[in-house]
């Protein structure tokens, strides 16, 4: 007979959250995890399978819970508008003071060697998944004219996923919301009219 869980599975993914966010990836042990989240070795991979597995339960829930900002840029009504949404809430999330700064993907993406491993290919399957809907709301206002017709959607998508990589490193190496603020406004200054 298999013995019920004695421990809260949210709590432990909320601090794997944490540790994975502030360490990256690689550098997050099973030692560290478990002992963040007060659970042995057999329950960590009863509950979870793997390393890779509680990371990918992480990303999911951090998509769900901390990157609906994305989603809400996309229905701003104008193609500027969703620039300026997206960016300004990215240096919120990036320099919230209940959180580590930087961006939880970002901070562990890089360390990653291994491009075929799973961990890197969740990370590059959500940045592109991200880049794609911008790229086709771009598209739509390109079409319905709030977008020159000159304008490439998909370089303007990679533009605005690209300074948010940019702030996210900023933000871990100390930059405030107020300069990150003023990044997007500078970058914003490219945007076409």
């Amino acid at each position: 007979m298999a013995r019920a869980r004695v421990f809260d599975v949210d709590r432990a993914i909320e601090a794997a959250t944490e540790l994975f966010w502030r360490n990256g990836y690689e550098r997050t042990s099973l030692a560290n995890l478990t002992k963040a989240m007060g659970i042995t070795p057999p329950s960590f991979y009863f509950a979870f399978g793997s390393k890779d597995g509680l990371f990918k339960t992480v990303l999911e829930r951090y998509a769900k819970i901390r990157l609906g900002y994305a989603e809400e840029a996309l229905s701003q009504p104008t193609a500027r508008g969703v620039a300026e949404h997206m960016l300004y809430r990215m240096a919120d999330l990036y320099t919230d003071p209940a959180s580590p700064p930087g961006c939880l993907a970002v901070n562990c993406a890089l360390p990653c060697f291994d491009d075929s491993g799973p961990v890197r290919q969740a990370l590059s399957s959500i940045r592109e998944g991200r880049r794609a809907k911008l790229r086709e709301r771009f598209q739509q206002a390109r079409a319905s004219g709030d977008l020159p017709a000159d304008q490439d959607p998909d370089e303007l998508a990679r533009f605005i996923m690209v300074v948010g990589w940019g702030m996210a490193f900023d933000a871990q190496s100390g930059a405030t919301r107020a300069d990150l603020y003023r990044t997007v406004a500078r970058a914003l200054k490219a945007w076409p009219d």
